[in-house]
């Protein structure tokens, strides 16, 4: 008798899609893939629209297995989908709803999960505009015509699609969800029975429990159509003409650039090693040398020594403004270009400037760096944890130089959750020590910065919220730290604060005026 019941109200899929029928029907719509291209986003459109016009479709079930993509093709399909709901019952049924995936599916009613089901990764990636070089024969109409955005603006057109997705997600879920917007926005992703716990999800349950659900109140006997063979019958596949159905973990971002040239956003879920990509920021020489007094081994006592000869991820914008301000005051840089030029030349030097160095120092290079220390010398180190700065080598080469003078640099980066500057990773600075290297500061913005472990010897501290990525805990880390002997070592856990438009943020302007002071006074002090 059991199995007559559940025979009778056993789902049976229509054979002839498209055809109308007396019968109640449920609509599947499968979302599948990289939502990146706007034909695809029509097509999903086309299968709302069917569903919407279509008397004989009384509920609708989405089923998801989609990473996201294209935040402005995320946020059209959502919308859509928001429309549908107020017209019929929206269900969902997830097999992967990351990032934009899960955009999508927060439009239904009520969300199904398998137990390893993976769900949520709010957040926004974004790729942001690079600078102009412009030209005499192809003429722009405006400063941002070409580069759409300004750099210095763009992390805060990040947080407002954050805050958008934030939303949404709050909208959707209602008093079901257990997590703050502050914990939605870290981007975690979570497994089916997980995301359950904490009211991403509502129940447990394959793709016929979602049919079934949404079939709640129709009559038995009602049918189920698959929107996709009605709207695309020559392209079955869910990812309606995506080109990455099936190796979307494939992706990067330079393939994503490729897509959709900067600045773009994307809500998309991808592999950490997906967002290692080719700079465009110049790493090599000539740039760099433009700044640059003569170079080689005949420099006289008193220049500031750069040393390049590390692999050092430093570039002309890095240095521009404090090469032009030491410029103004009659002192220029000299480059290190291979090891046994830095070792010649560190024995007429006075200053060394050392920044994200690639590759490790020698013994013998320490100690002649300690030579120039010990005579009262200053040694000054720039760290930045930026894969464009550090690559896959991160931390270890620098401390291979820094750990001999009292300075380590400790993994991961430093992030705020409660006051930034555009994104979580552009922390405020606002607790100093005494110190020349900080004088008359107020508050500084670093951009990706490194924590400095120096023995009670910084001088600026971020407040005691502020995470380490790595440890996991929050702190006051130390971002600037001063040791002083025979000679001085200053250490920085950032570089990108000293180029343009970052070091017109708050004080950094102030604090490169304080750097270029001291290696001013250095060279002098030290010279003739």
């Amino acid at each position: 008798m059991l199995a007559c019941i559940i025979l009778t109200v056993a789902i049976a899929y229509v054979s002839r899609p498209g055809v109308s029928s007396k019968r109640d029907l449920i609509g599947i719509i499968n979302i599948t893939g990289v939502i990146q291209s706007s034909s695809g986003t029509q097509l999903y459109e086309a299968m709302v629209n069917y569903a919407m016009l279509n008397d004989s479709i009384k509920a609708v079930v989405l089923r998801i297995d989609c990473p996201g993509g294209s935040a402005d093709l995320v946020e059209a399909t959502y919308l859509d989908l928001l429309e549908l709901k107020k017209m019929k019952p929206l269900v969902a049924s997830l097999v992967l709803a990351a990032s934009g995936g899960y955009y999508i599916a927060i439009a239904a009613d009520y969300l199904y999960v398998e137990p390893t089901s993976v769900i949520g990764n709010v957040g926004v990636i974004g790729v942001g505009p690079s600078s102009l070089i412009p030209s005499e024969v192809t003429i722009e109409t405006g400063a941002y015509k070409a580069t759409g955005f300004s750099e210095l603006l763009f992390p805060f057109n990040l947080s407002r699609a954050l805050n958008n997705f934030v939303s949404a997600v709050e909208q959707g879920r209602g008093n079901r969800l257990k997590l703050t917007p502050s914990q939605l926005a870290r981007g975690m992703v979570y497994f089916g029975t997980e995301g359950l716990s904490i009211g991403l999800a509502d129940e447990v349950g394959s793709l016929q429990k979602a049919i079934k659900k949404a079939g709640e109140k129709l009559s038995p006997g009602y049918g189920v159509v698959d929107l996709n063979e009605v709207i695309s019958p020559t392209n079955r596949a869910g990812s309606a003409s995506q080109s990455w159905e099936e190796d979307w973990r494939s992706l990067d971002l330079d393939a994503l650039n490729k897509l959709h040239p900067p600045p773009s956003l994307w809500y998309l879920y991808m592999s950490s090693t997906a967002y290692e990509q080719n700079t465009s920021t110049p790493r090599g020489l000539n740039d760099l040398l433009a700044l640059s007094g003569p170079t080689g081994t005949s420099g006289k006592t008193g220049e500031v020594l750069v040393d390049l000869s590390h692999g050092n991820s430093v570039s002309y914008s890095e240095l521009n403004i404090l090469g032009m301000e030491l410029m103004r005051r009659n002192v220029t840089f000299r480059f290190a270009l291979h090891a046994d030029d830095l070792l010649t030349s560190l024995a007429n030097a006075t200053c060394l400037i050392v920044a994200s160095p690639t590759s490790g120092y020698s013994m013998e290079e320490v100690k002649e760096v300690g030579r120039l220390v010990d005579r009262g010398g200053l040694l000054m180190l720039f760290y930045d944890p930026a894969f464009e700065y550090s690559g896959t080598a991160q931390f270890g080469p620098m401390n291979t130089l820094s750990t001999h003078f009292g300075v380590a640099y400790g993994s991961g980066y430093l992030y705020s959750e409660r006051e930034y500057y555009g994104i979580y990773r552009n922390i405020f600075v606002k607790t100093f020590g005494k110190s020349f290297i900080t004088q008359n500061l107020s508050s500084l913005v670093f951009f990706t910065a490194a924590h400095i472990y120096s023995s009670n010897k910084g001088v600026a501290w971020t407040a005691g919220d502020t995470y380490s990525s790595v440890a996991e805990m929050t702190g006051n880390y130390t971002v600037i730290a001063v040791v002083e002997g025979k000679g001085t070592v200053v250490a920085f856990g950032d570089l990108s604060f000293l180029r343009e438009p970052n070091c017109y943020v708050a004080d950094n302007y102030r604090l490169i005026l304080d750097i270029v002071s001291t290696l001013v006074n250095f060279s002098k002090k030290n010279s003739g």
